[in-house]
């Protein structure tokens, strides 16, 4: 046993309003600057829907995550040789329109247009390279369009449930999925790296990426299936959510969990053996994938384990943590939480409780009582949200385990609502669904009534050195165009922030700005001709 800790994640989808505040704060914290101006880290989708980027879980075309090859794990955009083929044209890259052309209003218009007849507008123009656009795509495009005929039919995981069931969203209704990067156990991003800048660290398992290593070959943005790899067109380099690691290092909520208008978002460490990751993601019936997965975590309860982390060098403050972590509680206790796309086999650390809403008012509706245990569990099957499509999103077509935790949902619905009455509660509604009156209450307390101290179980850092690099060396991302990098510091730098209207290939050195990416040689200004500086690593004795 090979005890690690992952910081990990749960959102509760039926209290997502789709307010959009967690992308707002999440885009002016990292993506407000030239290169980003298409990035969101945090969106919002409406589902069904086709997503950011348009399509993105359709891995027939995109060939992202993992797939078994023989029994052994291979990523699905090929081996070493198959990429290094591709390294110059990718044809599996989405391209700028799959995520959508970025736009601003010509708003000097509305102010120096000449007197005249007409009124003056504001033109949309891109944030590219400056020239007038017309808007036909956006990140969030078909928010609130859920169902409609046209998303309808471009959403990849609706193509693989039934006919019957595709019909049925003719009467249904949308929620919502807010989407970051899973920070997965066996991220395909990572090994698809040819520079090696793609890492998980070791203490926390966040998945960052190097900026010095960064060569901009963009074989992440391909291999990661969930497309929340990005490429910044003016440095050349990738970039990802960061899960906000230097509050999370601080012991604090990342940006998008300390905003969130419905509190949707709980955070804590999850405690895993290291050495089942592998042998879980090569399950061989996708179906599996999930509980496999399950199988990997370990409780932070047990004596052994206990030892084994203390001796892998995790402190006792994390173990504490990891005890009280609400989501070990909703992931293996109360079982209620489910990965996204487990079937891509990258073990992903974003966990999601299913969407109940709205049963109690459908049940309503047709005269009978939307509280009654009797009545929610049989109108599970005849959800608005039909099973099959939930479990396309959380369990890899296996209706079993979402069946399940929407029946603890309803369970405590109903038990809930018998002690809110003064009622004596049925404990056969938690006998029911494999729970204890108990347990079903302090899952209320967590779904519903927790406070900040309990939705966020944060340890702070204890690599050697952690949080404390940037007292000396500064962030690896304070760098010209860098995060939270105004446009007073860019003039400072002699860069002007009208950069964002350069081409999508611009160089990735920035005129004046940080020195040490100096002596590199920029592949996509090249012609191919001759032997440019910088193009391979100085010969052994010639000056570097």
């Amino acid at each position: 046993m090979r005890v690690m800790a992952q910081i990990a994640m749960v959102m509760n989808l039926d209290k997502c309003i789709g307010c959009h505040t967690c992308s707002v704060t999440c885009k002016q914290t990292w993506t407000n600057r030239s290169g980003t101006e298409y990035v969101w880290f945090n969106n919002v989708e409406t589902r069904p829907g086709q997503g950011y980027p348009r399509g993105y879980e359709d891995q027939d075309r995109w060939k992202g995550g993992w797939r078994l090859r023989g029994g052994r794990l291979v990523p699905r955009s090929g081996g070493r040789v198959r990429r290094l083929a591709r390294l110059f044209a990718n044809p599996e890259l989405p391209m700028l329109d799959d995520y959508y052309q970025p736009w601003t209003y010509d708003y000097e218009n509305l102010t120096n247009a000449p007197l005249g007849d007409d009124v003056p507008t504001a033109a949309p123009r891109s944030l590219i390279d400056g020239s007038p656009t017309s808007i036909t795509w956006g990140p969030n495009w078909d928010d609130d369009l859920g169902g409609g005929p046209e998303h309808l039919a471009g959403d990849p995981v609706l193509r693989r449930v039934s006919q019957e069931v595709r019909l049925e969203y003719e009467r249904s209704f949308m929620f919502y999925l807010p989407r970051i990067c899973e920070h997965c156990l066996n991220p395909s991003c990572v090994a698809v790296c040819p520079s090696g800048a793609m890492y998980k660290r070791l203490e926390d398992g966040i998945v960052l990426v190097d900026q010095d290593r960064c060569r901009g070959w963009r074989m992440c943005v391909s291999g990661c299936p969930y497309k929340k790899v990005y490429f910044n067109h003016h440095s050349g380099k990738a970039e990802k959510c960061t899960l906000c690691y230097p509050r999370i290092e601080a012991g604090e909520p990342t940006v998008c969990s300390e905003t969130c208008v419905g509190r949707l978002r709980y955070l804590g460490v999850m405690l895993y053996d290291a050495d089942r990751v592998g042998e879980a993601a090569a399950t061989a019936r996708e179906e599996d994938l999930y509980p496999a997965q399950l199988d990997c975590f370990l409780s932070p309860d047990d004596p052994e384990v206990v030892a084994a982390a203390e001796a892998a060098g995790i402190p006792h403050d994390w173990i504490s943590a990891a005890r009280s972590s609400p989501v070990n509680a909703l992931i293996t206790r109360f079982q209620v939480a489910l990965p996204l796309h487990p079937e891509y086999r990258t073990m992903p650390m974003v966990w999601y409780v299913p969407p109940l809403s709205p049963v109690v008012d459908a049940l309503a509706g047709t005269g009978h009582d939307g509280e009654d245990a009797d009545n929610l569990f049989g109108a599970i099957d005849a959800l608005r949200i039909p099973l099959e499509y939930l479990a396309g999103l959380f369990t890899a077509g296996d209706t079993v385990p979402v069946e399940r935790a929407l029946c603890r949902l309803a369970a405590m619905r109903s038990h809930m609502r018998a002690i809110n009455l003064g009622e004596e509660p049925d404990p056969a509604i938690a006998a029911d669904v494999g729970m204890r009156p108990g347990e079903i209450e302090e899952m209320y307390r967590l779904l519903a009534l927790a406070k900040y101290d309990e939705r966020y179980v944060i340890p702070t850092a204890y690599a050697s050195g952690a949080g404390h690099a940037d007292a000396t060396g500064g962030c690896s991302l304070d760098v010209p165009g860098g995060p939270g990098m105004s446009e007073e510091v860019f003039a400072g730098l002699g860069t002007s922030m009208g950069a964002a209207a350069e081409a999508f290939h611009a160089s990735p050195l920035p005129a004046g700005g940080d020195d040490r990416r100096r002596g590199r040689f920029n592949l996509f200004g090249w012609d191919g001709r001759g032997r440019p500086d910088g193009l391979f690593p100085p010969r052994r004795g010639e000056a570097g």
